[in-house]
This record gives C-alpha cells, sequence and structure tokens, in this order.
C-alpha cells in the first residue's frame, strides 16, 4: 500500500477527489475505527434513503469522540442535512469525514451548508513522493498514478484497469446520474477534449470536431471540472506591457485516464504527446503540493500572442515562481527566453525547469532540474515558498 502524504484535520472535513484515487483506502488506514456509512453499496444507500431517521439515530448512539465516514456521501445528499443539525446541536460530540467525487450534486445539495462547521480537503492521484521508490516517470506518462493501476505490473493489465475506469466514470458517475441528454455525443466529446489536453482550449473547434454545440461543449466541460476529472489552468493577468493570451487550459487529472480518453493507451508515446503528458503530470503535482502542504496560491500559465510561454506560474501575495516543463533530454539556453523575461520584470523571482535530462544545470537565474529531482525539491518545499538552499 502506499503512504498518502495527506493528513486527516482534527475535526470533520470534505473530501473530495476523482473516483479511483484511493479515498477509501486512506480513510480506513487513517480512521480505523470510525463508523462507516458507504454510500457506495446500494443496500446501504437504498437502507438510508427507505429509513430517512436511521442516520441520525446511529449516529446518535456512538459515543462521544467518535469518527463517522460517510463515503461518497454525493449518492444521498440529504445526510448533509442531517450532518448539519447533528454538528450545529453538539459541535464537539463527533467528528464526520464526507468523502464525494461529485462536486456538482453537493453544490446543489447546498454543501455550502456545512461552511465554518466542516473544513476542506482535496485528494489526488498518487504523487511521485507518494510513488516512491517505484516512481518512474515514463511510466506515469503512459499510465496515470491511479493507485490500482500503479500497483498492477504488467503493461497489459494497466491498460485493461484504466479502459475500465473510463467505462466505469461514464456509467457511474455520467449515465446513472443522468447528467448529460446524450451519451454518445459525450463520449465524443471526451476523446477530442482528450486530444486538447495541456493546450489552450477552444471550444469553438472542440464543437465543431465532435459535431455538438459550443454551449454543450461548455457545459461538457463544467461537467468535467465538477466531477474532479479535470481543472482549468487560467492565463496569468499581470499589469505587463505585452498583451497577454487570456483563453485558459484544460488539464485532466491523470496522464493514464487522458490516454484511455484518446484511445491511445496501447500506443507508443509520441514526442508532441510526450509533453503535453509531462505537463499534465507536473500540473498534477503542484495541484497536490498546492493541497496538501496548504501553502495556498494561485496557479494560472502565460503566454504572448507572439507565442513567448510559461507553462507554469505560482504566485501567492508579492511572491511568484515559474516554472517550465520540457519533455527533452537536452537543455538550450533559448528554451528559457521568456522566463529569463519574466525574471528581469520582476514578475517572477525564481525559475526553474523540469526536463528529461538526468543532470542538475544552472543557467543564468534558471535551475534546471531532471523531473525527478524537481518534483522531490517541490515536495520538500523548496520551491514554491522562499528560504530554500
Amino acid at each position: 500500500m502506499f503512504t498518502r502524504l495527506l493528513e486527516p484535520p482534527p475535526r470533520s472535513f470534505l473530501l473530495l477527489g476523482p473516483r479511483g484515487t484511493g479515498k477509501t483506502t486512506w480513510l480506513r488506514d487513517r480512521l480505523p475505527r470510525a463508523r462507516w456509512f458507504d454510500l457506495l453499496l446500494d443496500r446501504e444507500q437504498l437502507r438510508l434513503m427507505r429509513e430517512p431517521d436511521a442516520f441520525r439515530h446511529e449516529v446518535e448512539a456512538l459515543p462521544s469522540g467518535s469518527w463517522i465516514v460517510v463515503d461518497e456521501v454525493q449518492r444521498l445528499p440529504s445526510l448533509l442535512n442531517d450532518v448539519h443539525d447533528l454538528l450545529s446541536r453538539a459541535p464537539r460530540r463527533w467528528r464526520f469525514a464526507l468523502t464525494g467525487s461529485s462536486a456538482r450534486k453537493l453544490r446543489s445539495a447546498d454543501v455550502n451548508l456545512l461552511a465554518g462547521r466542516v473544513v476542506m480537503r482535496a485528494f489526488f492521484a498518487l504523487t511521485a513522493s507518494e510513488l516512491g521508490a517505484s516512481y518512474r516517470v515514463e511510466e506515469v506518462l503512459k499510465y496515470g498514478g491511479l493507485p490500482l493501476v500503479a500497483s498492477e505490473r504488467s503493461r497489459e493489465g494497466r491498460s485493461d484497469l484504466l479502459e475500465a475506469y473510463v467505462e466505469t466514470y461514464l456509467a457511474q458517475e455520467i449515465r446513472a446520474e443522468a447528467l448529460v441528454r446524450r451519451l454518445d455525443s459525450f463520449v465524443r466529446f471526451l476523446e477530442i477534449a482528450a486530444l486538447a489536453n495541456a493546450q489552450v482550449t477552444n471550444v469553438a473547434a472542440i464543437a465543431r470536431d465532435a459535431a455538438i454545440a459550443r454551449p454543450t461543449v461548455q457545459g461538457h466541460f463544467d461537467l468535467l471540472v465538477d466531477t474532479l476529472i479535470g481543472a482549468w489552468l487560467p492565463a496569468w493577468r499581470p499589469r505587463a506591457k505585452v498583451k497577454e493570451v487570456a483563453h485558459p487550459k484544460f488539464y485532466f487529472f491523470d496522464p493514464g485516464v487522458v490516454r484511455a480518453l484518446a484511445r491511445r493507451l496501447r500506443e507508443p508515446l509520441e514526442s508532441e504527446e510526450r509533453g503535453r503528458l509531462l505537463e499534465t503530470h507536473v500540473f498534477h503535482e503542484l495541484r497536490a503540493h498546492v493541497a496538501y502542504s496548504r501553502c495556498g496560491g494561485r496557479l494560472s500559465y502565460w503566454r504572448t500572442p507572439s507565442g513567448s510561454e510559461v507553462d507554469f506560474l505560482w504566485s501567492r501575495a508579492n511572491r511568484a515562481v515559474g516554472i517550465e516543463v520540457k519533455a527533452t533530454a537536452r537543455w538550450r539556453s533559448e528554451d528559457g527566453r521568456a522566463l529569463k523575461e519574466l525574471h528581469r520584470s520582476g514578475t517572477i523571482q525564481e525559475c526553474f525547469v523540469a526536463y528529461l535530462g538526468d543532470r542538475e544545470l544552472r543557467d543564468g537565474e534558471i535551475r534546471v532540474l531532471p523531473v525527478a529531482t524537481f518534483l522531490g525539491e517541490l515536495a520538500a518545499g523548496r520551491v514554491l515558498l522562499p528560504g530554500r538552499p
């Protein structure tokens, strides 16, 4: 079993993360004595639907200080009302660990009722630090970091698991919840969106290629975000002399899932594909680090109409860090022009490059690091925050 970086908070919390990232396994490991309500089990969901007071009565029978886990709470959002009422009446008597993989259903159930009583936490696929000695960047680019996939030794088995994951997502999250009117057009959209992963998103072009209306495409992207399958990376908007590109990029949460959706799991990695998958991997690591370390800040990218680009900028208050991702084993000084430009302008204070080479380099103000080394520095807190050696 993989050791996860996230530590449970001492008070009630809502844990949001995509299906299959290991939320249930993590909770069973960290809260072994908790009273468990597993809503993925149809019989448990139906029991609580038939007996609306059962949840409340069973919780009230537990001793003070007990943890109560409600796994995949979006399958029965009405339980949030009971949790709110129980915490309102006795805020220190019980602690709840709620998990969810659909922000849309929780939002429709007004999860904001729990604001101030339940803290929010995010969960992700495995990071390089969590993979430990088994981490291989090429394998992560091909198959991603879902725990079940990473535990499978054969490449054929990994491909089978990822294809099954996509089918499960479509069946349980989309079809069962009736989240789209036409599943066939949504499947076409998914494949095209996967091919456009890690690029500036052109909704009109995707709509044209998928033969569906532009508003429908925008709604499908909203659905991917709501079901935690992907996230937007906005364009950086500083007060700069050059007009920046304002359209966001869309990233799926896991390289293996991207390849499954694009139907490329059994194909060799192409050079252009490798670059986008490496960006996806680093974006995942940055998001996970920001969430797990609680360092805050904002992630974005920077690009001008002339084509100058920095893949990721992290900013908080008066500090900003630029990060470029290069899917090449050689570093050329001209590849760092955009980073140097931002550094000279005072927009960023630190410059990093994560690349596929095996040597650490220094190019003026830029630290050029092998991907694994960069991710180790990130996990150790020596990339985003000041005071690194």
